[in-house]
C-alpha cells in the first residue's frame, strides 16, 4: 500500500476547516510529543491493545516515515503486533478548553458554548517486531538521545556499564512502524469569525496554564 495523506477522515474525525495535510506540520506534531499511543486490534474480538510509549520519526524512511521504539518483553502488546501486523499511533499536541467568554459573538448575541481546541496527529503503521540486540541498542541510544539532548549534561547509555545494559536489552523488544497513511487535525477556531477567533486567542495567551498558552501561540 503506498503512503498517503488520508482526506476522507477515515481513522479520525475531520471537519475540513480543521484537517491538516501538510507533511512537515504533520511531523512536528509528532516530534514534539512527548509520549504516543500505540494501538492495535486483538484478533480474538478482545478489547484493543494500548500502550503508551516514547517514538522517535525517522521521516526519510520510507514515503512517510518510519516511527522506532521498544516495548517490555512482557508486555503482550508485541505479539498482538506480529498477529495484527497493523497498528494505530496516536501523538497530541496541546489542548485546551475555549469559555465562551472568549467570544466576541457572545456580546453580540449570547449564542455561544463551550468547546475544545487541541491538535492531534493519528499514524496508520505497518509493524514490525525485532529482537537483534545490536538495532535494539542502536534504538534505545538514540531515543535517549533526543529525550537527553536538552540536558546541561546529558546521561547516555554508554555511561552504564555493557553487561548491564545488555542485561536490560534483554528485557525488550524493537518495534518499528512504517506510516502508511497520516491524518492531521487542528482544532484552532477555524470555524469562528475572525473576531472570536482573535478573542479565544487572546483568552488563551492570558492563562496561567502553560498548555493554554502553547495552544495560543499554535494561533498565530
Amino acid at each position: 500500500m503506498p503512503g498517503r495523506f488520508r482526506h476522507a477522515g477515515r481513522m479520525l474525525y475531520i471537519p475540513p476547516a480543521f484537517r491538516e495535510t501538510d507533511p512537515a506540520t504533520l511531523h512536528a506534531v509528532i516530534r514534539d510529543a512527548r509520549l504516543a499511543i500505540l494501538v492495535c486490534a486483538a484478533l480474538d474480538g478482545a478489547m484493543p491493545w494500548v500502550t503508551h510509549l516514547p517514538l522517535m520519526l525517522d521521516a526519510e524512511d520510507g514515503p512517510l516515515g518510519t516511527l522506532h521504539g521498544h516495548v517490555a518483553k512482557a508486555n503482550g502488546h508485541w505479539q498482538a503486533l506480529v498477529r495484527a501486523s497493523r497498528a494505530l499511533v496516536i501523538f497530541t499536541g496541546p489542548d485546551a478548553y475555549v469559555s465562551p467568554a472568549h467570544y466576541a459573538s457572545k456580546r453580540e448575541h449570547g449564542k455561544v458554548v463551550p468547546t475544545w481546541n487541541y491538535v492531534a496527529v493519528h499514524a496508520e503503521c505497518d509493524a514490525e517486531i525485532y529482537h537483534d540486540a545490536a538495532r535494539l541498542h542502536a534504538v534505545v541510544s538514540r531515543l535517549t538521545d533526543q529525550h537527553e539532548g536538552a540536558r546541561a549534561e546529558p546521561w547516555a547509555v554508554g555511561d552504564a556499564p555493557e553487561p548491564f545494559i545488555a542485561g536490560q536489552l534483554k528485557g525488550i523488544v524493537g518495534v518499528a512502524l512504517r506510516i502508511t497513511a497520516l491524518e492531521g487535525k487542528r482544532k484552532l477556531s477555524q470555524n469562528r469569525s475572525a473576531e472570536d477567533r482573535a478573542g479565544v486567542k487572546t483568552g488563551l495567551a492570558d492563562s496561567a496554564d502553560g498548555g493554554d498558552r502553547d495552544l495560543a501561540r499554535l494561533m498565530e
